[in-house]
């Protein structure tokens, strides 16, 4: 098994709650932080082997809600891995925490990846989100990032919020497109039962509409020069996410703290969502181990996301399985749910909206 390159930090603290947050966290609270990173740190010291790490992602939650001694001893924390000359660092942000002092601490810890939750500029948008961006805010941080150094910012975005309309979706493209990123992940609202917008029992927008609005973001980026390389990433040539396509390559991956996952020695994990049950030292609340099948059919679940899709020499390599003798790949391939093209298997880019019922077909 090829060696873990890859390392996921769960910071469950945020200044306030998202109404459509389904991950794991809590309303920061200043006294919860030191036995935080004192669990933290015991985590990492029993499951870190010294792997050489190629890309490590701390996200949440809200990082950059901590303050600047928390954060200093958070990337203390981050000292103990072998980081290789090359490395993706990123730092899950809000706008609204980033001043200089914390750019040049993030800058200075060897940072060198800011993935920025924007999601919209458009007041109704925001109030349902329950959240703040201002177009002239966000461009004078980001242009504050450039100056220290930052070369690599991701932007995320958020779409299909109801009453939602293309125009107001387009003018958000317009704008996140004006900010220069070198990557911007798309979301669109997913309704969660455990989140205020679930709770208030929320109605999705029609597939069709959503449809219609995936399709405008991939005309819109794909003509500003981002490669759409996974269902709902877009970057830049050569800033496509190490660390998303760590997951989406099927490779295992360590995750650590509260409401963390990971994917160590063919064993897939779960970390306890209860920040009370984590501070006991109960870590882990499940895990299970994957078998041969399992492992394929994660790989064709996770490398169908990605539009190059999957490799079917590489397939062979690490399974010593040629992929159409186990998978239906050849009818859906003739039926055009499928491309083959150059040793490569993917998914239709016109049928990639509808990516969840060709998998139930294949697997």
């Amino acid at each position: 098994m090829e060696k873990i390159k890859a390392v996921y930090i769960h910071i469950p603290f945020c200044n306030s709650i998202c109404s459509y947050c389904d991950f794991c966290k809590v309303v920061y609270n200043n006294d919860w932080i030191k036995p935080y990173f004192e669990i933290l740190n015991k985590e990492i010291d029993n499951a870190y082997m010294g792997e050489e790490i190629t890309t490590l992602y701390i996200g949440g939650g809200t990082p950059s809600c901590l303050s600047i001694n928390e954060l200093k001893e958070l990337f203390k924390i981050t000292d103990k891995f072998k980081k290789s000359q090359d490395i993706e660092f990123t730092m899950e942000c809000n706008i609204n925490d980033l001043e200089e002092d914390k750019l040049k601490l993030f800058y200075e810890a060897g940072v060198n990846r800011l993935s920025i939750g924007i999601e919209s500029f458009n007041p109704e948008k925001l109030q349902f989100m329950r959240r703040t961006s201002n177009f002239k805010d966000a461009k004078k941080k980001i242009e504050m990032a450039r100056k220290i150094g930052f070369k690599n910012i991701n932007l995320d975005l958020m779409y299909a919020i109801p009453h939602e309309t293309t125009k107001i979706l387009k003018n958000d493209l317009k704008k996140i497109i004006k900010l220069k990123p070198e990557h911007i992940s798309t979301y669109s609202l997913m309704i969660e039962k455990n989140t205020l917008v679930g709770l208030n029992k929320i109605k999705p927008i029609e597939e069709e509409r959503d449809a219609k609005m995936y399709d405008l973001i991939c005309h819109k980026l794909k003509k500003a020069g981002y490669i759409h390389y996974e269902i709902s990433n877009f970057a830049k040539k050569g800033y496509e996410s190490k660390h998303n396509l760590t997951y989406w390559n099927n490779l295992e991956y360590y995750g650590f703290g509260c409401g963390a996952s990971g994917f160590v020695e063919a064993i897939r994990y779960d970390n306890t969502k209860s920040l009370t049950e984590y501070l006991k030292g109960n870590i882990v609340s499940s895990k299970a181990l994957m078998s041969k099948v399992d492992n394929m059919e994660n790989e064709l679940i996770l490398g169908f996301r990605k539009t190059d899709g999957i490799s079917l020499e590489e397939f062979f390599n690490k399974y010593e399985e040629n992929m159409q003798n186990i998978f239906p790949i050849k009818p859906l391939i003739k039926n055009k749910d499928l491309i083959y093209k150059n040793g490569r298997v993917y998914i239709n880019p016109k049928k990639l909206y509808v990516m969840n019922e060709i998998l139930l077909k294949l697997i």
